[in-house]
């Protein structure tokens, strides 16, 4: 029998008894929880490549990278190409924020962990957007951000080469609604370290407002923040729930494997 609890007050489902990832009854469970709850959990699932795309496969288009399906997340080069790039993912961010249609979900199992450290925190924008005080509510709604790639590396490397930079401005940048109304009718916010600026806005205020913002949205009360065991699967929805890794050392084993699903609603 499957069962479900919280992961914490704001955002996260964890599933227990699940025998069959592909089950209808457990796909649908699984839906809901990412709409309602943006995070769902199952421990020490255990499953292989094959498993894990057609679980994917159950929640939508499975979204292929130069024929790639299946993406190694790692810092440690000798296990993934984008190691270097992947250091990005220690700061707060939601993925596609350079399409005009994000990617809907995303699924991670646990391969390999890190010895110290590695976990994987969660923040529902959704649930930082609805707590926020009206005046900042009426302060924000009108308010477009650009993102770039760039941005969020230069917190990774403060102090690009000429190389590097050039290589960062090969992404395209993407301006956005700060305040994303949903078909649902519910909002979230499009914030995270991929934020560049406010459009229209000096330079500094720009900057101290994304900051503040994003400071806000990551609060302890809108987190989850996952100790990862080798099995586990956790999926979330990418659109409202911005994720991190935790540090960890770059020579360690720690392997996940990621799938990502093809969008279906548009920044606004």
């Amino acid at each position: 029998m499957i069962e479900s609890k919280a992961l914490s007050p704001s955002l996260g489902v964890e599933f227990t008894g699940v025998s069959d990832p592909l089950d209808d009854t457990f796909v649908q469970r699984s839906a809901e929880a990412l709409k309602w709850r943006g995070v769902l959990l199952v421990r020490g699932l255990h499953l292989d490549d094959e498993q894990q795309l057609a679980f994917s496969r159950k929640l939508g288009e499975v979204v292929a990278l130069r024929g790639q399906e299946i993406f190694p997340i790692s810092v440690n080069p000798s296990k993934s190409k984008s190691a270097k790039y992947l250091r990005g993912a220690f700061y707060w961010h939601l993925d596609g924020t350079s399409d005009d249609v994000p990617v809907k979900a995303t699924t991670l199992t646990a391969r390999h962990i890190a010895a110290v450290g590695g976990g994987t925190e969660f923040a529902s924008t959704y649930a930082a957007y609805d707590s926020l005080p009206q005046k900042d509510r009426e302060r924000y709604e009108d308010l477009r951000v650009v993102h770039s790639f760039e941005a969020a590396q230069r917190l990774v490397t403060p102090d690009p080469t000429d190389e590097e930079l050039a290589a960062w401005r090969t992404q395209p940048t993407h301006e956005v609604a700060l305040v994303w109304q949903r078909r649902d009718g519910r909002r979230s916010l499009v914030t995270g370290t991929t934020a560049d600026h406010v459009v229209g806005m000096d330079p500094e205020e720009s900057r101290a407002l994304l900051d503040e913002l994003l400071d806000w949205s990551t609060r302890e009360r809108f987190r989850y923040a996952h100790d990862w065991e080798v099995g586990d699967l956790v999926v979330w929805d990418n659109t409202g729930v911005l994720h991190r890794a935790l540090p960890y050392d770059e020579s360690s084993e720690r392997l996940l494997h990621r799938t990502t699903v093809v969008g279906d609603e548009a920044f606004a």
